[in-house]
């Protein structure tokens, strides 16, 4: 069988390839028979050049158009649904059903769809106008965006599908998509749908380029390389740390999602009262898609006492009546051994499972490990260690100096969650610990597990460093996820002709302007509520 090819300027070609690779199905560990191409630096170079000649026709052309491609390519993922689910299922174990076909790719469409409107829409530009000195600004494009996906979400998060590349392209952006290696044929299937998606509504055909596979060292150049205007990563830290040095040792915008532990503080009440309801949900949050989300609970912050024990044991006894989840890959399951194996050697007591499964495929045991507050502070940094799977740290600290402590040691997440009681017992200590978790954590929830990700207006799907590269930005959230990949562009004295057609509105002299909610509105003036 022939080397699969790549996706550059418009055409599938064959790659400059330095070797080649296969994907695995994690439900057996077998090779899956299509054989894909690792692309030598020149492919990165053809896509590069190709995309700069699609940014310079993109930037002319009415957002109707943009919003158009984004559309289409929706109804063109639903019609092609069973093949795609089929795909993917075999390349990542994720279920058919319901996670593939009727939550993960309604999520991808739904998402195209939203952004689609919010192009025609216009205000997430932030377009402002002063008519006293002939000034205007808005948020434009900046140029070619790298999207490198992950290899948990092959249709929400994939290079040319997902959160990032929709924000890019809705921004105005050509797209330089790197493949995850996990499901690469997954990706091939979703690269032919944007060609015949971007032909039927003539934008150009390299507003798309696809890459499967990079040397690490060829991925480092590429967010380097000057015709690039940003970059969006989501994976680990150690390739995001990597892949941030090297683009900001250049000046480039680079936006990362890595590691989250998502830390949950459980406070004494709301055990006191409905422990069995919290030990369902934790349990059920941690071993959802086999605790292979960014947002699952990795870490437990609970107070010492004799129903916190019988709470733990509650967790324990659900964790183990679970069968494990296929996981994703085999490099998957290598890295959370590895990462149980340091919690354990920093100190942490294995409550239940630790180990992989005997049997065909990627499978390890439902972990529970738990530490005492007081060790945990010692080794602050080494019991933060994510351990990507289904697998979560218990943190039980002896008092309440100690629980806040612990939270003012942690780094920066993507969540927080804190669990008290209804009856107001924990009011005084949510009081106290709720503001120091706070400012560690993009998205903060009370009495609800993080794992589920709402594609909302008010979405954060971010965080403090290390879960992100910046504190500002979300990933998930549309339209703030497009102004990641925007650059501000003021106008001043330019000819009305002459201005983007956001910009292009004549208004009443003496104030300056600002279009909210799709309606030009004096600066002053807020929206309506």
């Amino acid at each position: 069988m022939p080397v699969q090819p790549i996706l550059i300027d418009g055409q599938w070609r064959t790659a400059q390839a330095t070797g080649t690779f296969f994907a695995e199905n994690p439900t057996t560990g077998e090779r899956l028979p299509d054989e894909f191409p690792t692309s030598a630096w020149a492919d990165c170079e053809a896509a590069l050049e190709a995309a700069v000649k699609a940014s310079a026709v993109l930037r002319t052309l009415p957002r109707k158009q943009v919003a158009r491609f984004l559309a289409r390519y929706a109804d063109l993922l639903e019609e092609q649904k069973a093949e795609l689910v089929e795909r993917a299922h075999l390349e990542t174990a994720l279920p058919k059903s319901p996670r593939l076909a009727e939550v993960e790719l309604p999520r991808t469409t739904g998402q195209l769809r939203q952004a689609a409107v919010a192009v025609l829409e216009g205000s997430w530009a932030l377009p402002t106008i002063d008519p006293k000195i002939n000034l205007r600004s808005c948020l434009g494009s900046i140029g070619p965006v790298a999207v490198f996906g992950p290899n948990n979400f092959p249709f929400a998060f994939n290079g040319v599908a997902g959160g990032d590349f929709v924000a890019a392209i809705a921004a105005g952006n050509p797209v330089v998509a790197k493949a995850h290696p996990c499901h690469p044929g997954t990706t091939r299937l979703l690269a032919e749908i944007v060609l015949a998606a971007l032909a039927e509504s003539d934008l150009p055909l390299a507003t798309v380029q696809m890459i499967y596979n990079l040397a690490p060292e060829d991925g480092l150049r590429l967010v380097a390389d000057a015709r690039l205007g940003a970059v969006g990563f989501t994976g680990s830290r150690v390739a995001g740390l990597k892949l941030k040095a090297a683009a900001d040792a250049v000046g480039k915008p680079i936006y990362l999602e890595m590691s989250s532990l998502n830390p949950i503080v459980i406070l004494p009440g709301a055990i006191a009262e409905r422990s069995a309801k919290i030990e369902d949900e934790l349990a059920s949050s941690c071993l959802a898609a086999g605790g292979q989300m960014c947002t699952s609970p990795g870490l437990v912050i609970l107070l010492e006492n004799d129903a916190t024990e019988k709470f733990v044991d509650g967790v324990k006894t659900k964790l183990e009546a679970a069968k494990p989840t296929v996981l994703l890959s085999s490099g998957v399951a290598r890295s959370l051994q590895t990462s149980v194996k340091t919690l354990v050697d920093a100190g942490a007591e294995i409550i239940t499972g630790g180990g992989p499964e005997t049997g065909p495929g990627y499978r390890f045991a439902n972990t529970l490990l738990r530490v005492s507050g007081g060790t945990f502070l010692t080794k602050s940094e080494k019991f933060q260690t994510e351990a990507f799977g289904n697998a979560s740290l218990h943190v039980v600290v002896k008092d309440t100096a100690q629980m806040v402590e612990v939270i003012g040691r942690l780094d920066g997440n993507l969540t927080g969650s804190i669990y008290s009681d209804t009856s107001g017992s924990d009011d005084a200590l949510y009081d106290v610990v709720a503001p120091i978790l706070r400012i560690r954590v993009g998205r903060m929830l009370n009495d609800k597990m993080p794992t589920g990700v709402a594609v909302s207006s008010a979405m954060n799907h971010g965080g403090p460093f290390p879960s992100t590269g910046h504190p500002g930005f979300t990933a998930v959230g549309i339209p703030a996820s497009f102004r990641r990949f925007a650059m501000l562009q003021s106008y001043d004295n330019i000819r009305l002709e002459r201005l983007p057609e956001i910009l292009r509105d004549k208004n009443p002299a003496g104030q300056t302007w600002r279009l909210i909610d799709g309606a030009w509105t004096q600066g002053d003036v807020l929206p309506p509520a």
